[in-house]
């Protein structure tokens, strides 16, 4: 196992399978992997649209937020134990999934109230680069190199950085205005991360299905679930993110 490909998305790094050999019992399978991944899916839009709800209903952002830290907090504790404790993720796959809706389903809310129909073009955007990417992957258009693979790691891992570095610098009163703005520069960098986002998910592609190539034990479906859902998560947010700095220049 220890030569499954790499990938920038820490769930799914190539130490995750390591030791992670065939086990007695059923092996991990793609279509598996799908269908968890569906599950998470719709635990996620199931406490999205609870919290959705709950805001459009209060139209205050004090109404949802507790709910919002609670699974921001939680979502992020579930994602750290997933990754370690790997055999644990046919439980904290899909509480990390509910905990993550949570939050989802505020900031949609919150984006939608300013933004009026936003949410549904983030979510069709989402899904549709999903599925094209997929049929790329699949047909063999995007060609998974080791070079491409180090330059997404690189990318992303930059990217990463100046997240950590603008979240501190913030608190010394340091804010990236232009980066964070809708003019030229701030739509750019929101395009840049999008792009990369979304080249990401080639890269769980690529190392889920070598995953089942190699024989990984059954409950690394929900695993690999995970990870992909990590992914789609950062994906939405960012596009969501990309879409209103559009929208504030109408």
């Amino acid at each position: 196992m220890a030569d499954l490909i790499r990938t920038s998305n820490p769930a799914l790094s190539a130490k995750a399978f390591q030791g992670e050999g065939v086990g007695t019992g059923e092996a991990m399978t793609l279509k598996g992997t799908i269908n968890k991944t569906g599950l998470l899916l719709l635990c996620a839009v199931g406490t999205a649209a609870w919290t959705w709800n709950i805001f459009m209903h209060a139209e205050n952002a004090q109404s949802v937020m507790p709910l919002m830290l609670i699974g921001g907090i939680g979502g992020f504790i579930f994602a750290l134990v997933t990754i370690f404790k790997k055999t644990w993720s046919p439980v904290t796959a899909p509480v990390y999934a509910l905990l993550e809706g949570m939050v989802l389903g505020g900031i949609s809310a919150m984006f939608e109230m300013r933004y009026h129909g936003i949410a549904i073009k983030a979510v069709s955007l989402t899904f549709g680069t999903m599925f094209v990417l997929l049929l790329a992957y699949r047909s063999g258009l995007i060609p998974v190199t080791q070079k491409f693979k180090l330059g997404i790691i690189a990318a992303t891992g930059g990217i990463a950085l100046f997240y950590v570095a603008e979240i501190v610098l913030g608190f010394f009163g340091i804010h990236f205005t232009a980066v964070n703005g809708a003019g030229p520069i701030g739509i750019g960098f929101s395009v840049f991360v999008v792009v990369i986002a979304a080249l990401n998910l080639v890269l769980d592609f690529d190392f889920i299905e070598n995953a089942v190539a190699a024989g990984a034990p059954k409950y690394m479906e929900w695993y690999g679930a995970f990870g992909l859902m990590v992914t789609l998560i950062w994906l939405y947010l960012e596009i969501l993110r990309l879409l209103s700095k559009l929208s504030s220049r109408d």
